[in-house]
């Protein structure tokens, strides 16, 4: 790929990516169809899926922005759903999916329909959980959603690598299986518990943001290269390292989680529309690829293989959530709320991504014995429509099937009472600690600026409580979003005068930025943002 096609494809898949915010579409399914349709336009290049960039370049950075933005508490709260799925489902629909594929499609040998099992066994929660958000499923299945995307693919890679080992002659046993399994799981958490510790200690003690923020970029792609030299799971590394990170950010300075918070945004928004828009391109090399097989013949395998893997998820969805509540008084009673619809939304919630196409295209070309490798285009082909089938089939219909379902959506009233309560108690603490340093002489200082700093933790206790309060009845707002809009508006009639100082030459551009940024500062305060 030259870099006009680079840059062709970041751009492209960039302006679909913003146009589908404006759209009931999610971005996924929109970058995936368009995709699909240039694919066969005149003039557009051929974007080959390259597994020695898609799996170490693109996956540390998403895994990474996933698992720190994750809740470590909420993860470990829900480890046992979380586990079920990740690692117990991906094992299971690999043995299942590959053995019926196996049966029913000629010539195809158990373990080349085993590496095709392994391939499309792990379901990428990206579209599922952007719809989740965005409809406000409740924050237990979101939070499973999340932690099954962050380890599944760890699972599937290795249960891929054991099936490979047989189908290309290495002579891979079921003990070896199961070592190399221990070796990539044990190794990866190991490597990343490894670390974190001195990563942490290295983002605290660095003193500028800049340096700071480097260092994050470099983050994911340390833990996975380094867990991936010794054969452990770099994507296990990258998750524990991010994790630890996102739970401890706190213990970094404002101005590094301003800017990181920025720039993995951007970062997240371009890795995540170039990997959809990838897929859809993919197409024409995967046809291509197909040889003598017949059209209805191949349409015939790809729509029992997608039914088969939506039917195989339910299979281990519903038992995995109900048998450990039969079993266990004290699930029972932790979670008492569980009905049918919870599964029967994360079942279908279960579209597959652009890692299995990665992991379906690294498959060698030729065994250990020189020979083709059996079936690899019709595994290419079937592991492209399924990716296709759940993200287009399922993708589209989730919305409404959460709406059917008339699930118990997010408590904001009981989210904002506890964000109050938080905010009253803190302030309680901050003001304390105001009048012990104003009582000692060496913190002197006149009484305006002292009753500044108290109007200033005054207006953060009460800002929160009025969100709870009446709105105004001509615009709707309550008093806190009519604040911040005036105080918005406020700043925007300084910006102004500053610039045009700027431009009458009586202030500099340095001075400029820096009254600018000051503003900045104060507006990020002034506005709470509702939606990421």
């Amino acid at each position: 790929m030259d870099p006009l096609q680079l840059i062709a494809l970041v751009a492209g898949s960039a302006v679909i990516a913003a146009a589908a915010r404006r759209t009931p579409v999610p971005a996924p399914l929109l970058l995936v169809t368009a995709g699909l349709g240039a694919a066969y336009v005149p003039g557009v290049p051929s974007y080959v899926l390259d597994p020695h960039i898609v799996l170490p370049l693109l996956l540390p950075p998403l895994l990474h922005t996933a698992a720190v933005e994750s809740s470590y508490l909420d993860l470990r709260a829900n480890a046992r759903a979380v586990g079920l799925l990740s690692v117990g489902y991906v094992l299971f629909a690999t043995l299942v999916v590959g053995y019926l594929a196996y049966l029913f499609i000629p010539e195809m040998p158990l373990t080349a329909a085993l590496v095709l099992g392994a391939v499309i066994a792990p379901p990428d929660a990206v579209a599922a959980t952007a719809i989740a958000r965005k409809l406000g499923l409740p924050s237990r299945i979101t939070t499973i959603l999340q932690g099954e995307s962050l380890v599944n693919d760890a699972t599937a890679i290795t249960a891929f690598k054991v099936a490979l080992a047989a189908a290309v002659g290495e002579g891979a046993s079921w003990a070896g299986g199961i070592g190399e399994f221990a070796l990539a799981s044990l190794g990866g958490i190991g490597i990343g518990l490894v670390l974190m510790v001195p990563i942490h200690w290295l983002r605290t003690h660095l003193r500028e943001a800049l340096l700071q923020n480097t260092l994050s970029l470099l983050i994911p792609f340390v833990a996975y290269a380094a867990a991936e030299q010794v054969g452990a799971s770099g994507v296990l590394a990258v998750v524990v390292v991010g994790l630890y990170l996102g739970h401890r950010s706190w213990q970094v300075d404002f101005a590094t989680r301003l800017q990181e918070q920025a720039v993995w945004k951007m970062v997240s928004f371009l890795l995540e529309s170039v990997v959809f828009a990838l897929i859809g391109l993919q197409l024409p090399y995967v046809l291509k690829g197909l040889g003598t097989y017949g059209g209805m013949e191949v349409a015939g395998y790809a729509v029992g293989v997608f039914v088969t893997v939506v039917l195989v998820r339910y299979l281990w969805v519903f038992p995995a959530t109900f048998v450990p509540r039969l079993l266990s008084k004290r699930i029972r009673e932790r979670e008492p709320d569980t009905t049918w619809k919870a599964p029967l939304v994360v079942g279908w919630a279960g579209m597959r991504g652009v890692v299995s196409l990665a992991i379906a295209f690294s498959i060698p070309l030729t065994t250990h014995a020189g020979d083709a490798f059996p079936t690899r285009n019709l595994v290419l082909f079937l592991t492209f429509t399924t990716v296709i089938a759940t993200l287009v089939v399922q993708g589209l219909t989730l919305p409404k099937l959460i709406r059917l379902l008339k699930l118990p959506g997010r408590d904001s009233y009981a989210e904002t009472l506890a964000e109050a309560q938080a905010q009253s108690r803190a302030s309680v603490a901050a003001e304390q600690r105001l009048d012990e340093l104003l009582a000692d002489d060496r913190n002197a200082l006149a009484e305006p600026l002292a009753d500044r700093l108290r109007n200033v933790l005054e207006r953060r206790r009460n800002s929160v409580w009025e969100r709870l309060g009446t709105v105004n009845e001509l615009t709707g707002e309550s008093a806190d979003r009519t604040y911040q809009r005036l105080s918005r508006e406020m700043i925007g009639a300084e910006r102004e005068v500053f610039v045009t100082l700027r431009d009458e030459r009586r202030i500099d551009d340095e001075m400029l930025r820096t009254l600018l940024r000051r503003l900045d500062l104060e507006e990020a305060v002034a506005y709470r943002e509702e939606t990421d």
